[in-house]
C-alpha cells in the first residue's frame, strides 16, 4: 500500500497540472497590442544578442507562417525588400533605447485585420504600422509598413 501512494500522488499532481494548463490556455488574453509588444520585446532582445530573429523558429509564434516563409526565401536569395530590416524599417537602432521605449497607439480594426501603430525610441523616434490577423487564438503579424513618404 505504501508503494501505491507515490503513484497516486504523482497521478494527482499530473491531473492538477493538466487542469491548470487547460485553464491557462482557455483564458487567452491575446490582443493585437499585447502580441505586438511581445513580438518586438522578443525581436529587440534577439537583435541585441546579435542573432537574426527571422532565422529563429520562435518567430512563427508571432508572425504568420506565409510571411515568415516568404521573407526567409527572399533572405536566402539575397532579395529582402527595401534597404532596411523588414520588421523595424531601419538599418540600425539603439536596442536599449527601443526596448525601453515601445509606444503602442490605438488599434484600428479593418474587418479581421488589426493595424497597430507603433513608435520606437525616446529621441530619434521611428513609427511603423503593424498589420495582424488572429490565428489559433493569437494575433500574428502579417506585414509591417513604415510611415515614411514614398521617397
Amino acid at each position: 500500500m505504501i508503494k501505491k501512494r507515490p503513484c497516486a500522488v504523482v497521478s494527482l499532481l499530473a491531473l492538477i497540472c493538466m487542469v491548470v494548463s487547460q485553464a491557462v490556455f482557455a483564458r487567452n488574453d491575446s490582443t493585437p497590442e499585447s502580441d505586438t509588444r511581445a513580438f518586438y520585446t522578443w525581436y529587440i532582445l534577439l537583435e541585441s544578442q546579435l542573432k537574426y530573429p527571422l532565422l529563429d523558429n520562435n518567430i512563427y509564434t508571432y508572425v504568420e507562417k506565409q510571411t515568415v516563409d516568404a521573407l526567409r526565401s527572399d533572405y536566402h536569395q539575397g532579395k529582402l525588400p527595401g534597404d532596411a530590416d523588414y520588421f523595424t524599417k531601419v538599418q540600425d537602432f539603439d536596442e536599449k533605447d527601443w526596448a525601453n521605449n515601445i509606444a503602442l497607439h490605438p488599434t484600428i480594426m479593418l474587418e479581421d485585420v488589426a493595424v497597430v501603430p507603433v513608435t520606437f525610441g525616446s529621441s530619434d523616434r521611428v513609427s511603423i504600422l503593424v498589420f495582424l490577423r488572429k490565428q489559433d487564438g493569437n494575433w500574428k503579424i502579417m506585414k509591417v509598413e513604415d510611415t515614411q513618404g514614398y521617397f
